[in-house]
Order: C-alpha cells, then sequence, then structure tokens
C-alpha cells in the first residue's frame, strides 16, 4: 500500500477526572473498525499580491491602507476557510446537506466537524504542514510557501485538516511528557531534541 501522506498527531497526557485525554486520531476511524473514513486537508490564502500591495502603500507612507489591505487579506482568508469548510460538510463530503446555519451559528460553530491547523492548540507541532503541502501540492498549485520556520506565506494564510465525526471538538493537547516526545519522534524520523524545540511550550519536563 502507497501513501500520499501520514498525519502525526498528539495526545493529552494531563490527568483528568471528567474528560477523556484526546488525540485527534480518536476522530477517525481505524483501519480495524472495517469503516472508510477520511481525512480531508486544505489551504487557502487571501491573494499573493497582499505583500506587494501593502508594500506599494508603505512607499507612499499611506499607513491607513497599508494596514487595510492586510486586515483585508486575513479575513478573506478565514472567509475562504470557512466558505470552504461549508462546502466540504454540504457537498464535497455531504455528510450535511441540509445545513442551513445563519452567520451566528456558524461563528459559533454549531456545525458537524473541525478543521484543525498545525500550530494550534489541537495539533500544536508546525511541521505538519508540510504533510499538507505535499498532500495537496500547495505551492504548486496555489504559489503558496512555507518558510523556514513552517510559518506560511502569504501571512493572509490558513491551512489544517477535516474531520467530520459528530464527536470530534476542538480541545489543547497542553503540557505532554517525555515518553510521547520520544514516540512522536520515532514515529516522524526526528531526533528527541528537535522535537523538544518545535514543542517547547508543551514541554511538561525540563528538556536541557
Amino acid at each position: 500500500m502507497r501513501f500520499l501522506c501520514v498525519s502525526h498527531h498528539l495526545r493529552q497526557q494531563t490527568e483528568k477526572t471528567d474528560f477523556a485525554n484526546y488525540c485527534l486520531a480518536d476522530f477517525v476511524a481505524p483501519k480495524s473498525s472495517g469503516k472508510a473514513d477520511y481525512l480531508g486537508a486544505f489551504a487557502v490564502t487571501g491573494g499573493l499580491e497582499e505583500d506587494a500591495l501593502a508594500e506599494a502603500y508603505d512607499r507612499q507612507h499611506d499607513d491607513y491602507n497599508k494596514i487595510m489591505v492586510k486586515a483585508l487579506a486575513d479575513r478573506l482568508a478565514e472567509a475562504f476557510a470557512e466558505y470552504l469548510h461549508e462546502r466540504v460538510r454540504k457537498v464535497i463530503w455531504g455528510f450535511a446537506p441540509n445545513e442551513n446555519l445563519s452567520n451566528e451559528e456558524l461563528i459559533r460553530e454549531n456545525y458537524q466537524g473541525i478543521r484543525p491547523a498545525p500550530g494550534y492548540p489541537a495539533c500544536p507541532e508546525h511541521t505538519e504542514k508540510a504533510a499538507i503541502w505535499r498532500l495537496l501540492a500547495v505551492e504548486e498549485q496555489t504559489g503558496m510557501k512555507l518558510t523556514e520556520s513552517f510559518a506560511m506565506w502569504p501571512g493572509a494564510s490558513v491551512s489544517g485538516w477535516y474531520f467530520s465525526h459528530p464527536d470530534s471538538r476542538y480541545f489543547a493537547v497542553a503540557q505532554i511528557q517525555r515518553d510521547q516526545v520520544e514516540d512522536y519522534a520515532a514515529r516522524k524520523g526526528m531526533s528527541v531534541t528537535e522535537v523538544e524545540r518545535w514543542l517547547a511550550p508543551n514541554l511538561g519536563y525540563d528538556a536541557d
């Protein structure tokens, strides 16, 4: 079997009494279940011209329009991500064809499924963006790029994963321990030191 990419995720390790210790992988059916299930990916941008246009206003000492270009590009990227997720739910995957939500309900995320982004609390490790870039051929298809620090260019860009499970939810991985860091490093083919660098805010131990 040939894999297009492998998505790696982390599990909460903080002790709880009332809730499970979540991992995003919990929201995809395991092979042993015999069920067909899916993980989606997306990458959208507010426009490759954002920086050039903002720089043009900067040269004219027009701070107002420079700020507005950046702000509008950010809003366009977020709106594109929201629209595309709605299309996935209603048409592309079609698990919610009759969904009819108001803008307020969309803002409150009153729909089935989630779209977590690498670098955010549920999947805090930024190098996972590379899997999305490979899977979707993002740079070739859109011109969007990843920097050496795995920041997205243009800055007004959004990327992430689609999960459709009815019980899928956002959560924070928070503090993890060395055993999981070592396992994650082995699965990703990275050194423990490198993983510790990327996950420094999430380490529940002294890495020195």
